[in-house]
C-alpha cells in the first residue's frame, strides 16, 4: 500500500475515531430520540438477509451504513434513552436480542438502506448482474483503529470528556481515585483492568468501540436504576435514589419511608429527627433490633453518629446515622443480597449525594397514626424478635451467667443483655448452663449462694423477666418452698409454691436473706401435666455448687444475715438477675 492510501486510511481511523470521543465534548446536544443497536455486519448483502429475517418479529427493524463500511442493524427510534434503555433490558431479558446489545444515539448512523427511505417498505434484493458485467466491488474492510489514533483521539476529546470516562470507571467499580481528566496511571490500570474483564486486550487505551460499550453500558444501568436527585424538603434531605427500584411511600417520623418498585426487593429510609448523644444511642440501639438489620455484619458508633450494616443469605441492609448541631440525619438501605453488586453503586451514589439541608427535621406529627398501637414495631418497621427469652443470674465478676440449659444448644447466638456470648458449658442432668459474653461484661452485682439449706415452708422469692417484650426490668415473685425433692423424689430438685411464667425460666430463687436457694427450670416433660398451676420447678443449690466449682464457677457463699423486707430483696435481685435471649 502506497504512502498516500495509508495516510488516508490513518485520517480515516482517526475521523472514526474523534466522531466517537467528540460525543463526550461540552456543549454538544444529545439527540431527542435512542435506538436498540443489535448488530453490525461487514456487507450490504449479510445486512439485508438479516434484515429480513428480523422484520418477522421487529417491524421497526431498520438499517444504516456505519463509519468504516459497516452495516448497522437497529431497533426503534424510541422517544427517549430511557425508554430505549427499558426496551432493550426487556428483549435482551426474553432472549430476543443479542446479549451485546446496547442503547445508540443514532450519531453515527448515516444514510439509511433499510426500510427503503422513500416507500417505507424492505428494498428488494440487490439485481443479478448481467452475465457479462463485472461484479460489483466488495467494500473494502473497516480501517484498523491504532493506539496511536486512539490516543490522539483522547486529547482531542478535552477534560470534561476524560472526566466522564472516569465516572465511568468508577461507576463500575475499577476506579476509586481523583476525577480529574487526567489520564495518569491508576486511570490507565483502571482501563486496562475493564477491558480485561471485557475480552479486550488490556493496553490502558480505549479505542472507539471499547469506549462506546463501556459509556453505553454504564448509561443502560443509570436509567434502569432511575438514580435521581431528591430533595425531601420535609426531612431536610438531599439525596440521589434509585427512583427506578423504588418509589415514595409514606411518612413515619423518624422516617420517610420509600417501598420496592416493581418486585425490585429494594427499600429505602431516609432518617431525621432532632436530638442529642443519648437520642443518637437510642435511634441505633432501636436500628440493631430490627428485622431489616439482619445481626451479622460490621458497625460502629461513635458521639457524632454510627454506621451499622446487616449481612444474611436474603437481605443486605447499610445504615449510616449523623448528628450534627443537634439533628439526626441519614439514610437506611436495604437490598436483597443477590442484588449486591449492583447496588454497591448505588450505595456509593447515595453517601457521595447525601446532604442535610436546612436547619431542620422530620415533623413527629407526619404520618397517619396506626389504628393498634403494637410493641413488636418501631415507626412502621418489624423488630426483630429472638425465639425465645428467659432468665440468668451474675456469678462472677467477669459478666458468667447461670441460666437453664433447655433449647440453648439449638442458638445460632446467644445474647446476654443483648450481649453476644457463648456456652462455656452445660449440665443437662441438673437442667442447668453457664454463659459468657464474648467481650468484657461488668454486671452491677454478683448472686451469693445459700450456705444452710432452706426447710419446707420457707418463704422463698422468684426473680425473671416475667414479660421479655413489655418489662426491660425482673419481675419478683413471692410464695413458699413446698418440698426439697422433684414430683419423682429427685433430691437435686425442688417444689415451689409460686407461680411463674417462661420468662422466669433460669431465674434464681431466693431465701429470706436473699440468698440464692436455687434456680428455675421448665415447665416441661410428662411431670408438666401434673403440676398444679401454682407450683415451680427448681434445681436446688445444695446441687449446683460443686458442678459449678468444679468447672471453674465457685459461687460466693452468701453472708450471714436477717431476713429482709421484700422491697429489699426486690432491689437486691435488680442487681444481678439478667435477661438472655436465644436467636436464630
Amino acid at each position: 500500500m502506497g504512502a498516500g492510501k495509508r495516510s488516508a486510511l490513518r485520517a480515516g481511523v482517526l475521523g472514526m475515531t474523534l466522531t466517537v470521543w467528540a460525543s463526550l465534548a461540552p456543549g454538544l446536544a444529545a439527540a431527542d430520540t435512542a435506538w436498540v443497536q443489535i448488530e453490525a455486519l461487514p456487507t450490504l448483502d449479510q445486512a439485508q438477509t438479516r434484515l429480513r429475517d428480523l422484520a418477522t418479529s421487529f417491524p421497526d427493524a431498520a438499517g444504516f451504513t456505519l463509519p468504516g463500511g459497516w452495516y448497522g442493524l437497529a431497533l426503534g427510534p424510541y422517544d427517549t434513552p430511557e425508554i430505549a434503555a427499558e426496551a432493550l433490558r426487556q428483549m435482551r431479558n426474553a432472549g430476543l436480542i443479542p446479549a451485546d446489545s446496547y442503547v445508540a444515539d443514532g450519531s453515527r448512523f448515516r444514510a439509511q438502506f433499510w426500510p427503503a427511505a422513500t416507500t417505507g417498505a424492505a428494498p428488494a434484493s440487490e439485481p443479478t448482474p448481467a452475465p457479462d458485467a463485472e461484479p460489483a466491488p466488495e467494500p473494502a474492510p473497516p480501517p484498523v483503529e491504532t493506539l496511536a489514533d486512539a490516543r490522539r483521539a483522547e486529547e482531542a476529546m478535552g477534560r470534561e470528556g476524560r472526566m466522564r470516562v472516569q465516572e465511568a470507571l468508577e461507576w463500575v467499580g475499577v476506579y476509586s481515585g481523583g476525577v480529574d481528566g487526567a489520564f495518569g496511571r491508576g486511570t490507565r490500570a483502571s482501563i486496562a483492568a475493564w477491558q480485561d474483564s471485557h475480552g479486550f486486550e488490556p493496553t490502558g487505551v480505549l479505542k472507539s468501540a471499547e469506549l462506546r460499550q463501556l459509556l453505553d453500558g454504564v448509561a443502560a444501568e443509570k436509567s434502569a436504576l432511575g438514580l435521581t436527585p431528591v430533595e425531601e424538603t420535609k426531612a431536610g434531605i438531599g439525596i440521589d435514589l434509585p427512583l427506578g427500584l423504588v418509589e415514595f411511600d409514606h411518612y413515619d417520623p423518624p422516617f420517610v419511608h420509600y417501598r420496592a418498585k416493581d418486585a425490585s426487593g429494594v427499600r429505602v429510609l431516609l432518617i431525621s429527627e432532632p436530638g442529642d448523644q443519648n437520642t443518637l444511642y437510642g435511634l441505633y440501639d432501636a436500628m440493631a433490633s430490627l428485622e431489616i438489620v439482619p445481626t451479622t455484619g460490621p458497625r460502629s458508633r461513635d458521639k457524632s453518629g454510627f454506621s451499622l450494616v446487616g449481612e444474611d443469605a436474603q437481605i443486605h441492609s447499610v445504615t449510616e446515622v449523623r448528628l450534627s448541631k443537634g439533628l439526626i440525619k441519614g439514610f437506611t438501605l436495604v437490598y436483597p443480597a443477590a442484588d449486591a453488586p449492583r447496588m454497591a453503586r448505588v450505595l456509593a451514589a447515595m453517601k457521595t449525594s447525601f446532604t442535610a439541608l436546612g436547619e431542620t427535621a422530620l415533623d413527629p406529627t407526619l404520618g397517619q397514626p396506626m389504628a393498634v398501637g403494637r410493641a413488636d414495631l418501631i415507626a412502621g418497621l418489624d423488630v426483630r424478635h429472638p425465639e425465645f427469652a428467659r432468665s440468668g443470674l451474675f456469678i462472677d465478676a467477669k459478666g458468667a451467667v447461670l441460666t437453664a440449659s433447655e433449647g440453648l444448644s439449638a442458638c445460632g447466638k446467644v445474647t446476654i443483655e443483648g450481649a453476644p456470648a457463648k456456652i462455656a458449658f452445660a449440665d443437662p442432668h441438673l437442667g442447668i448452663a453457664v454463659l459468657q459474653p464474648l467481650a468484657p461484661l461488668a454486671p452491677p452485682a454478683v448472686a451469693r449462694f445459700e450456705t444452710v439449706t432452706a426447710g419446707r415452708g420457707a418463704a422463698l422469692a422468684v426473680a425473671g423477666f416475667s414479660y421479655p417484650e413489655a418489662l426491660s426490668a425482673p419481675v419478683v415473685s413471692f410464695g413458699t418452698l413446698s418440698d426439697l425433692t422433684g414430683l419423682a423424689g429427685e433430691p437435686e430438685r425442688a417444689r415451689l409454691a409460686v407461680k411463674t411464667l417462661p420468662g422466669d425460666v433460669g431465674g434464681p430463687v431466693l431465701d429470706g436473706a436473699g440468698a440464692v436457694l436455687g434456680v428455675v427450670l421448665p415447665r416441661g416433660g410428662e411431670t408438666a401435666r401434673l403440676l398444679p398451676p401454682e407450683m415451680t420447678v427448681a434445681v436446688q443449690t445444695s446441687a449446683l455448687v460443686p458442678v459449678l466449682a468444679a468447672r471453674g464457677f465457685a459461687p460466693l457463699p452468701a453472708e450471714a444475715g436477717g431476713t429482709l423486707a421484700a422491697e429489699d430483696i426486690s432491689a437486691l435481685a435488680q442487681g444481678f438477675t439478667v435477661q438472655i435471649a436465644c436467636w436464630k
